[in-house]
């Protein structure tokens, strides 16, 4: 083990010569920042670290949600470091980011209180959302800022959310006021709901997700770009579909430089997520509840992947049946299709499950389902937000479960 010194902050780490000032071990204690190196463009700067092979693992992918597949031993540790990760408070940190030695500055406390939350487009998901995040965010949420090109549109909300309250306690729900397109980024929270277009009711397009990509990866790189120009430290949250790409999209336009090539000046891969994956999890619970074949999923099932073509729905980990499980994602999958066949955009549910659900329990530091950066790829897993970083949940998985994840890890990396 070796100890490095970068201002006041000492840092541990399995490498060797390190071009930095070398410190002693910490007499009493261990340090909360782990310096690892590899590839910066591929995966998160930094992350909680849950299992040691992740200190060590030259790459990021799939196989980090079972750990025991990354194929690299685990490493020999002192007890007190092992001792950081089971507690959740070792962060890993990518010295070869050119931004790592920002997290030599981390407060040692996180801010407490509510937060801001800046949401574009007060459509049909973002206004089902934003009453959502009104009714329910009290406790964690101070204000949301609405903007949207149709400025009817936000007086019409601002106006309409000013005016529900608890009797006689008027100040336990959020604020909800405008805000300019120049000012988005100035909060905690950048929800990202604008669309360019959702195919109409009966148009006959399948995978509805996919035939928006086109359309709206502009504008989200527009929005990354801006982000980036903003300096946002925040997170930032994708609601469009398909969330997934859009994501990746995102994350390398903000980080984008002059000359076109990635620079790692922008938005960082932890800080952006992809709300997709709640719903889906939602639409599973719901068919378990009808048919008792799929009853297991309701205590140890799980949802992964992208919210859309190549979404896996696992019947339970400990008892999984591969049958079952592709069976169950196929009602997930086409669960939109059903309200579509009634005359409906199938809005609702994802604007809540997908939407605020996910962003409240994000914000409680508790676990959720979004999609995340694992590798090169935003995949959807069950993950949370902890003190050392962004954790994302390990687990025992079956064979064929884990054969599917990487199918649907080769499909993502097919679209960007």
């Amino acid at each position: 083990m070796y100890y490095y010194r970068y201002e006041e902050t000492v840092f541990a780490s399995l490498l060797p010569d390190l071009p930095l000032e070398t410190a002693d071990r910490p007499a009493a204690g261990t340090p909360g920042l782990f310096l690892i190196d590899r590839d910066p463009v591929s995966g998160r700067s930094s992350f909680c670290v849950s299992d040691a092979r992740q200190l060590t693992a030259r790459t990021e992918d799939v196989s980090w949600l079972d750990p025991s597949r990354m194929g690299v031993p685990i490493p020999a540790l002192p007890k007190r470091v092992q001792h950081t990760i089971d507690a959740r408070l070792l962060r890993a940190v990518n010295i070869r980011h050119p931004r790592w030695r920002d997290f030599a500055r981390l407060p040692d406390k996180q801010p407490s209180g509510r937060r801001r939350v800046n949401l574009l487009a007060v459509g049909d998901v973002g206004g089902t959302l934003l009453t959502a995040l009104k009714l329910l965010g009290g406790d964690c949420i101070e204000r949301i800022g609405i903007c949207d090109l149709n400025q009817k549109a936000v007086s019409r909300w601002a106006a309409e959310m000013g005016q529900v309250s608890w009797p006689w306690d008027y100040d336990a729900l959020p604020e909800v006021e405008p805000v300019s397109d120049e000012d988005l980024f100035r909060c905690d929270v950048f929800l990202f709901a604008a669309t360019r277009g959702v195919p109409p009711v009966g148009g006959g397009v399948r995978d509805v997700r996919m035939a928006q990509f086109s359309a709206n990866r502009p504008l989200v790189e527009q929005y990354a770009r801006q982000a980036r120009q903003a300096g946002f430290r925040g997170l930032f949250i994708v609601l469009s579909d398909p969330v997934d790409p859009l994501c990746k999209a995102a994350y390398l336009a903000s980080n984008q430089g002059e000359d076109g090539q990635w620079d790692g000046l922008g938005l960082r891969a932890e800080q952006i997520q992809g709300f997709g994956l709640g719903v889906m999890n939602a639409r599973a619970a719901y068919y378990a509840k009808q048919d008792p074949r799929f009853r297991s999923f309701l205590t140890d099932g799980r949802s992964y992947g992208p919210h859309g073509q190549g979404l896996v729905i696992a019947n339970s980990l400990t008892h999984y049946d591969d049958g079952l499980s592709r069976e169950l994602t196929d009602l997930v999958t086409t669960a939109n299709l059903r309200i579509r066949e009634l005359g409906f955009k199938p809005y609702v549910a994802p604007a809540i499950s997908s939407g605020a659900m996910q962003l409240l329990l994000t914000l409680r530091r508790s676990w959720h389902c979004s999609s995340v950066a694992v590798g090169d790829v935003w995949f959807g897993v069950r993950n949370r937000l902890t003190a050392a970083g962004l954790e994302i949940e390990t687990a025992s998985l079956p064979a064929p479960l884990f054969d599917r994840l990487r199918e649907t890890q080769t499909l993502l990396r097919e679209i960007i």
